[in-house]
């Protein structure tokens, strides 16, 4: 009997395992599928984004060769300081927009803009053969991130519109065939089907391939000076010690001049109460009423101090969540758009946090702004904060309004601060961290 009791009771277990594993698995299929989606639309915008330095690529390679082959005439010598500023100029555009995209390339010394002294330098060389690759391949490679999309896009909407277009109307993007009937309509949205493939299949290893040439003869060679980058990074670590130990002395001056004054008053009126228990009990009473209400306050001023250390809001609902958060107890009202889709390194989400907190108090106090935005995404690694208000502007670092902490917390992650603010507004803080840092 227990063996023929324990059977159904196996088979129930085993049913719920089953329905578990199918549900984990289409949840499984379901983010595999979206962030294959996401990583195809990233792919595609970086593709059509190296057609603005692919394009005017062309025109600095065309400048380049009339500049070679008008030199024995002189031209050339005139033409070659032209073409050269304009080489470095394209390819610190590139570097600027691989490095938005998160791919980071560190720049190398600028190079020279004269003739003799470029045709030995070791940089222009490179960039002149990353302009060779990026004008030619990397324009080709541009131009079929804009049009799969389209194509994509035409042909799997065709069977919605075909009977509304002409008679000769072709079947497909790539102008084969004519449709006569819905079957040559839906072999249209087949194709259709074959062009998304192609999008997020290939996307991304297109855009890699579109910003190889970039990431291997933009960057700094090994013949570099690296010094810089080293006296960078000391900076950087000593700017994370220094606030390393504001934050501590915040804390124990929080802890000193809040929490342990609040103990020390429930420790006094706690011994004169038991002193007038016997002989004055409402006066005993009394006492332990103010004891209570010091020790309330005492545990939210620890809360606080405990929320500035780490907020849990990060851990419970996560950055935007925290965002969110933040954006409804604004002194001026804000709309947040997070775009993150994966959790950043515990440090990183912090220091956001406190980023945009820090902001949004300044904006309140300094400003007069009567709204304000908060915009964080997260693409290739990088995580990117542009927090907007439209005050009056002519916000300085050295007025004492919290923007040397923030930038010596963001230094801290070696992230990167920008802030823009003209007098009248609107102003602009833009940061820059690496999501696992």
């Amino acid at each position: 009997m227990r063996a023929d009791e324990s059977t159904p009771g196996g088979a129930s277990g085993s049913t719920s395992e089953d329905t578990s594993d199918a549900v984990s698995g289409r949840v499984s299929v379901r983010e595999t599928a979206v962030r294959s989606l996401r990583a195809a639309r990233a792919a595609m915008g970086q593709l059509v984004g190296g057609l603005g330095t692919a394009f005017p690529g062309l025109g600095v390679l065309v400048l380049l060769a009339a500049a070679a082959v008008t030199a024995p005439v002189g031209v050339g010598l005139l033409l070659a300081p032209l073409a050269l500023r304009a080489l470095h100029g394209l390819a610190r555009r590139e570097r600027a927009r691989l490095n938005r995209r998160g791919v980071e390339i560190v720049p190398p010394d600028p190079p020279p803009t004269r003739l003799r002294p470029a045709l030995a330098d070791p940089t222009t060389r490179r960039e002149l053969g990353w302009l060779v690759r990026h004008a030619t391949g990397g324009f080709l490679l541009g131009l079929l991130g804009f049009l799969l999309p389209l194509f994509a896009f035409r042909d799997t909407t065709f069977p919605l519109w075909w009977r509304l277009g002409p008679e000769e109307a072709t079947t497909t993007s790539v102008g084969v065939g004519t449709a006569h009937t819905w079957l040559d309509a839906l072999a249209a949205l087949l194709l259709g089907v074959g062009w998304i493939a192609i999008v997020v299949g290939l996307g991304p290893g297109m855009a890699r391939l579109q910003a190889a040439p970039a990431r291997r003869l933009l960057a700094a060679g090994p013949d570099t000076d690296l010094s810089l980058r080293v006296a960078e990074l000391t900076a950087t670590r000593a700017a994370a010690l220094d606030a390393h130990a504001t934050e501590l002395r915040r804390i124990e001056r929080s802890l000193h001049d809040g929490a342990q004054n609040r103990l020390v008053s429930v420790t006094v009126l706690l011994g004169a109460a038991r002193r007038m228990a016997a002989r004055d009990p409402a006066g005993a009473d009394e006492l332990l009423e103010r004891a209570q209400s010091a020790a309330e306050q005492a545990l939210a001023e620890l809360r606080s101090v405990a929320r500035g250390i780490l907020p849990p809001v990060l851990a419970d609902r996560g950055l935007a969540g925290a965002l969110s958060g933040l954006a409804a107890d604004s002194g001026v009202p804000c709309r947040v758009e997070a775009d993150v889709p994966e959790r950043c390194a515990a440090s990183v989400e912090a220091t956001a946090y406190f980023v945009v907190a820090e902001a949004l108090t300044n904006i309140a106090k300094h400003s007069g702004a009567g709204r304000a935005s908060v915009t964080a995404r997260a693409r290739g690694g990088r995580l990117r904060l542009r927090i907007e208000d439209d005050g009056r502007g002519g916000a300085d670092e050295d007025g004492g309004s919290g923007l040397t902490g923030i930038r010596r917390r963001v230094a801290a992650l070696d992230g990167t601060l920008s802030l823009t603010s003209p007098p009248g507004g609107p102003t602009a803080l833009e940061v820059d961290l690496p999501c696992g840092a």
